[in-house]
């Protein structure tokens, strides 16, 4: 089972926010399914105005971590605040000395939780404190295995909202829809972090990732860049991974000396080299290598690939 906890938060009195409903939907709607309709992540949703207080969304991060759950998994979009005890994400209901949820509560109940996977992402004002807690002097890191942090902004920093949306959730949701797919079409947390710490320049908010796991997860797959059918065929164009593909003008459909079973091949190795996996030697082009009777080799990430495919793990 796979379930999550998407929560977005406008309405505090005083200090209204604009984007984080329109965050927290958006979340939950990339999450419900994986890119070919198949289902994904079951969701509970709150959202303001519905009545969201301290002791409600608690009570919800409790049930979120309890049981067994492949991956439980928790977001929230609305306002975040850290002092001297720790960081806290906020609740309408806030006041002096009780603002809301204590990161450090929350964090102490996904490393008390039993399922395999969990995740938290935090798009509020100084989220990266989540996960060192203040105990530690906010600088030790204290994840149990299977734990992994993806917050908008660090401990010092606000999380800015433009055009109606977080800026941090927009690249998620982008990131999530496809945009940080590996070849397989998998969308893992550390792919999200790269694609939105790309994304955002030195002098932007930063975002910040803390992990701990042992095993591969992924959170939403897309249909992959190339068919898997073809991706396994890397072991058999290339035998051992340091071998080179030697081609001649018969792969090539517009010489005349063309054969239709060598042209269906130098069509796949062409998917390959436009995705990264395989370059042409000693010409810059996949044309010129065979018209020129050269040949072509894995790059580093095709060896990757290679070596998935030789493992049985594509």
């Amino acid at each position: 089972m796979r379930k999550s906890l998407v929560v977005g938060i406008n309405d505090y009195p005083g200090a209204h926010l604009s984007g984080c409903v329109n965050d927290a939907i958006a979340m939950a709607s990339v999450l419900a399914t994986h890119g070919d309709g198949s289902p994904n992540f079951h969701n509970k949703i709150l959202t303001s105005p519905d009545p969201i207080n301290r002791a409600f969304l608690r009570a919800s991060v409790e049930a979120l971590f309890s049981g067994d759950a492949d991956i439980a998994l928790l977001y929230f979009s609305g306002h975040g605040l850290v002092k001297s005890t720790g960081g806290y994400i906020v609740t309408p209901d806030f006041k002096k000395y009780d603002e809301g949820v204590s990161m450090d509560d929350i964090l102490t109940l996904a490393n008390q939780s039993k399922a395999k996977d969990k995740v938290i992402i935090l798009d509020c004002c100084h989220s990266g404190a989540f996960g060192t807690p203040a105990l530690t002097g906010n600088h030790i890191a204290q994840l149990s295995e299977g734990l992994t942090v993806l917050t908008a902004s660090s401990e010092i920093e606000s999380a800015l909202e433009f055009n109606g949306s977080g800026v941090f959730t927009a690249l998620v949701v982008s990131a999530l829809q496809g945009g940080a797919a590996d070849l397989r079409g998998h969308v893992t947390p550390g792919g999200i972090y790269a694609y939105v710490d790309q994304a955002l320049g030195a002098w932007d908010q930063r975002p910040i990732f803390k992990t701990n796991v042992t095993r591969f997860t992924s959170l939403r797959s897309v249909p992959p860049q190339v068919p898997l059918a073809t991706l396994r065929k890397l072991v058999d164009y290339f035998p051992a991974a340091q071998d080179e593909h030697a081609l001649n003008p018969s792969y090539e459909f517009t010489d005349p000396s063309h054969d239709d079973a060598k042209v269906a091949i130098f069509k796949d190795l062409q998917k390959f080299e436009g995705v990264g996996l395989v370059v042409p030697v000693d010409e810059e082009h996949m044309y010129f290598a065979a018209m020129n009777s050269k040949s072509c080799r894995l790059t580093a990430l095709g060896f990757q690939y290679w070596r998935l495919v030789k493992e049985n793990k594509v």
